[in-house]
């Protein structure tokens, strides 16, 4: 049985296949283009600033990072033809690979990426511990740059070899000099491909060439490490809002990948032998998370937080996907995913209890007053509407006067970082996602790493948490990093920082016939190619 909408879905493509395509963008061969449906469109290209997937997915193919990380977690030279580090581990040294270049054509030098680093820092958590701990990063010669410390960090490669959002890319001096104040709106990169900023279409599509001047590393593309080709001399990041118009254009060859696949059409596109599904586990799924705004009333309650915290049953959250039974977990308490290498128990006592009528004791003992709470629901998105919808109710359930503003998601991305009252256009509420490769690590985790920090919307600042990022950040042997996990997540769920809807796959769908896609938590369009018949 087809799905309902389908049917209109497919009459839309002839829509779509109208859509004004620019000359130059049609001149290719047939199937040499890679043609892409996101799950959000790009609109902001400047990594640093924004965590949107569709920016981040933008970022690895234009730009390069100077460690990559495989499949497996671990970490390998990239952009980076090596490292030294003194016996006492304060002295970092790092050398460029020889005859790297900017899609501009000028090379790429140390004192590029000592920018790029410090331009990087400034926004994201594990940046700034890394260079808090600094005493000097500075250039020695054209391929070569030193960090020196003054105190131990125990995770300089990780923080470089970063995959998630805010991911410390590389970029030219000219550029990387402009701060994080206002986002770049210029894009030039080492990476596999350029962005043809001349033929973007916003609203419509984002094309990108391969880049002539990259120099992709020996090693077999794995992850971000490895050699990065362009087997497919074009890629298309095609707008299509509508879902069921998205598996529409997948199912006719109209697209040959689609980021995420909408749960009403899974078991459908199972059985097709032109559409092949991914296996998403552990860290490579995905976390619902529900951020309260602690910078204003109610939630700079903590037993306010504690209620919205006992209301949310994960179980039903997730029901309300739609998924397999075999692509969610009825509940997952683990701050860093389960089936994660960091999966923990610590501090999920105070789930013992949980349900409605725990949140409304808690919230007559907060002293809530009715307040309303201004809930931001992204109606376009496929996972963000319901889920929203189902939060809002188990909100309403305990006693909370839910204030359900539907927009956009690219409205609901903007207002979130307003630190206004809810009278003045603030918010209380605002649920979202997190790629798991975002979140099985403490130090880049968003529910701990920004801890009092004022570049993350939501705002959470607990005291007794900095000592333990601290420690964690100078720690040496995994031992003590599982120690000071735990300490954290017990701290997490204390305070709530934000609360845990759930932990699920959303799984990519793309056309049978192509062939080297990378399994990871995200796209990685490099290494792809369609096979011949």
């Amino acid at each position: 049985m087809i799905p309902r909408g389908l049917a209109a879905a497919f009459a839309s493509l002839l829509a779509l296949s109208a859509l004004h395509v620019p000359a130059r963008a049609q001149a290719l061969p047939p199937g040499s283009t890679l043609r892409v449906s996101l799950n959000t469109e790009l609109q902001v290209l400047d990594p640093i600033v924004t965590t949107i997937n569709a920016t981040r997915v933008f970022a690895h193919m234009v730009y390069d990072t100077l460690v990559g990380v495989d499949s497996k977690g671990q970490y390998h030279p990239q952009m980076l033809e090596g490292w030294k580090v003194s016996d006492d581990r304060l002295t970092w040294t790092f050398r460029l690979r020889d005859g790297l270049e900017w899609s501009d054509g000028k090379p790429v030098t140390a004192e590029d990426c000592v920018t790029s680093i410090r331009r990087w820092a400034q926004k994201e958590a594990m940046g700034q511990m890394m260079m808090d701990a600094a005493e000097d990063l500075r250039v020695i010669d054209a391929r070569t740059f030193e960090l020196k410390l003054t105190r131990p960090f125990g995770h300089v490669i990780e923080a470089l070899g970063k995959a998630g959002h805010q991911i410390p890319v590389m970029m030219p001096k000219r550029l990387a000099e402009q701060g994080v104040g206002k986002p770049l709106t210029e894009a030039v990169g080492s990476g596999p491909y350029i962005f043809r900023q001349d033929l973007w279409r916003p609203g419509e599509r984002a094309i990108f060439d391969r880049n002539p001047r990259y120099h992709p590393r020996p090693e077999p593309a794995d992850g971000t490490s490895g050699g990065k080709v362009a087997k497919m001399p074009r890629v298309e990041l095609i707008s299509m809002p509508d879902q069921a118009t998205r598996v529409a254009a997948l199912q006719a060859n109209e697209v040959d990948m689609l980021e995420i696949v909408p749960a009403d059409f899974i078991t459908m596109l199972r059985k097709n032998p032109n559409v092949t599904l991914g296996e998403m586990r552990g860290g490579d799924q995905i976390m619902s998370i529900i951020v309260m705004n602690h910078a204003q009333p109610p939630f700079n309650n903590l037993k306010v937080r504690q209620a919205l915290q006992a209301a949310v049953s994960q179980e039903d959250v997730m029901a309300s996907l739609g998924l397999p039974s075999d692509m969610y977990m009825p509940s997952c308490e683990s701050l860093y995913m389960c089936g994660a290498p960091l999966s923990s128990a610590a501090g999920t006592e105070v789930f013992r209890n949980a349900g409605i009528g725990r949140a409304r004791e808690l919230l007559r003992e907060s002293g809530y007053r009715d307040e309303r709470v201004v809930f931001l629901h992204a109606q376009s998105s496929a996972i963000l509407n319901p889920t929203g919808l189902v939060i809002a109710e188990q909100m309403r359930q305990a006693g909370f006067n839910v204030d359900l503003l539907t927009s956009d998601y690219a409205t609901v991305a903007q207002r979130r970082f307003s630190k206004a009252p809810v009278e003045q256009g603030g918010w209380s509420v605002v649920p979202l996602i997190s790629n798991g490769i975002d979140m099985v690590d403490p130090l880049s985790n968003m529910g701990v790493s920004y801890n009092c920090a004022d570049s993350q919307f939501g705002w959470y600042c607990d005291p007794q948490a900095r000592p333990l990022l601290k420690a964690l950040a100078e720690a040496a042997t995994p031992e003590e990093r599982r120690i000071l996990a735990d300490k954290l997540q017990e701290s997490f769920h204390r305070n709530v920082n934000v609360a845990l809807g759930g932990q699920f796959a959303a799984p990519p769908a793309y056309r049978s016939e192509l062939q080297g896609v990378l399994p990871f938590s995200f796209p990685l369009l490099w290494n792809i190619e369609r096979r011949t018949k």
